[in-house]
């Protein structure tokens, strides 16, 4: 007869945390060495953090341009239009 208790699920724990239940003082400080190393290459890694923010928007542009194509052929004029004035305006800002 099996027992009634549920069986223990071991919980995955993030790299940046320390799992409860470590009694032994070494390994406690190692885990949470690790786990603030972890934590500090997680903040600290800039070009990973824009790439990721990059790839984010880039499918949420292809999105609205699946969604809406007229939209987004729209505004891609309408950004086109702004930067040629922007640098039409500091060419000429320039000459004077």
């Amino acid at each position: 007869m099996s027992s009634d208790l549920p069986a223990l699920v071991p919980i995955p724990v993030p790299a940046t945390a320390v799992p409860i239940g470590i009694t032994d003082p070494v390994v406690k400080a190692r885990t949470e060495l690790k786990a603030a190393l972890a934590a500090i290459e997680v903040k600290a890694n800039v070009p990973r953090r824009v790439s990721r923010t990059i790839d984010d928007n880039v499918e949420a542009a292809r999105a609205f341009s699946r969604s809406n194509p007229a939209l987004a052929g729209a505004a891609v004029i309408a950004a086109a239009v702004t930067v040629g004035g922007i640098v039409w305006g500091l060419v000429r800002l320039y000459t004077r």
